[in-house]
């Protein structure tokens, strides 16, 4: 009997489920994974303070109108990294656990992105969307343990 084989997407999506257990924010444990056009992984990102600053998990949240400001989310630590290094997302694929708040759905389009897989519905937010669909991006939910 041949053992079932994982999408791509549910691949990538498992992949930034497992990312975001690197997360050192609790309010939220979200993970990102950009991906090319032939399936390969450029990068990565969770959310977690700036580098070499100290992390949620280790001094608590620096909040500020419901949200912890000391928190990179985890889709501008997959582009800020490859910015930092020279590499382009211009027509990847991002698959986050979590939709992408409307700062990151800017960056996202603005970066080049042209698709974006998400696990959880969460907060989404109505310019965001707005923003995707004037922009051309497909934004599709993945549901758990879809093949």
């Amino acid at each position: 009997m041949a053992k079932d084989r994982l999408s791509w997407n549910e691949y990538f999506m498992r992949l930034a489920e497992t990312v975001a257990m690197r997360g050192t924010c609790d309010r939220a444990y979200v993970g990102c994974v950009l991906v090319n056009s032939e399936n390969r992984i450029v990068s990565t990102g969770y959310n977690g303070s700036i580098k070499g600053n100290a992390h949620c998990d280790e001094i608590g949240h620096t909040m500020r109108d419901g949200h912890c400001i000391a928190t990179i989310h985890a889709e501008m630590n997959a582009i800020l990294y490859c910015a930092k290094e020279g590499i382009s997302v211009k027509d990847t694929i991002c698959y986050v656990t979590h939709f992408p708040c409307l700062n990151c759905t800017k960056s996202l389009i603005q970066a080049g992105i042209k698709k974006i897989y998400y696990r959880n519905a969460y907060r989404m937010d109505d310019y965001a969307i707005e923003l995707l669909e004037k922009n051309g991006i497909e934004y599709i939910k993945i549901e758990e343990n879809e093949k």
